[in-house]
């Protein structure tokens, strides 16, 4: 049993850190400790970009999804962005052992086989191909001072 007052603070915290778990052979993968209150009520993984995958919990897909109902069907980026978004979809539950599974189609799309990288992103968890997250990491990480500006035009400190 989850105590409430635990998975409220934890829900309320963002995802953070990067982890590097394995996927055994049936393709489950074990949740990072600190990420299984926040998602084990539910949640759901489907198709980021740069062929990550995203894992959100109910509350979160279900605000995203709130966003995206409100774009207009005539905007063909919205509705190209829903089908993919939402045709890969899959919503599970978290076993007792904190494992989820990730989906053939998923894991042939992300090109996950064995070694992973599972990174908090704030309001998501992303999963990775590790070799492939290394090299998004080594290629972004030179232009990340540069671009503070851009990101935060306020000033983030």
């Amino acid at each position: 049993m989850v105590d409430e007052s635990a998975a409220a603070f934890a829900l309320a915290l963002p995802f953070l850190g990067t982890y590097t778990p394995r996927l055994d052979d049936k393709g489950r993968l074990i949740l990072p400790a600190k990420f299984r209150v926040a998602l084990a009520g539910g949640l759901v993984m489907t198709k980021g970009q740069e062929h990550c995958l995203f894992v959100m919990s109910w509350a979160e897909f279900a605000r995203m999804h709130d966003e995206l109902r409100q774009a207009p069907v005539t905007l063909k980026e919205a509705r190209d962005y829903q089908r993919v978004l939402l045709s890969g979809a899959s919503d599970q539950v978290p076993d007792k052992q904190g494992r989820i599974t990730v989906p053939p189609g998923l894991r042939d799309w992300a090109g996950l086989d064995r070694d992973v990288a599972v990174i908090g992103a704030g309001s998501r968890v992303e999963i990775w191909d590790l070799p492939t997250w290394e090299a998004y990491l080594a290629e972004q990480e030179p232009g990340y001072a540069d671009t503070t500006e851009e990101v935060f035009p306020n000033g983030p400190f």
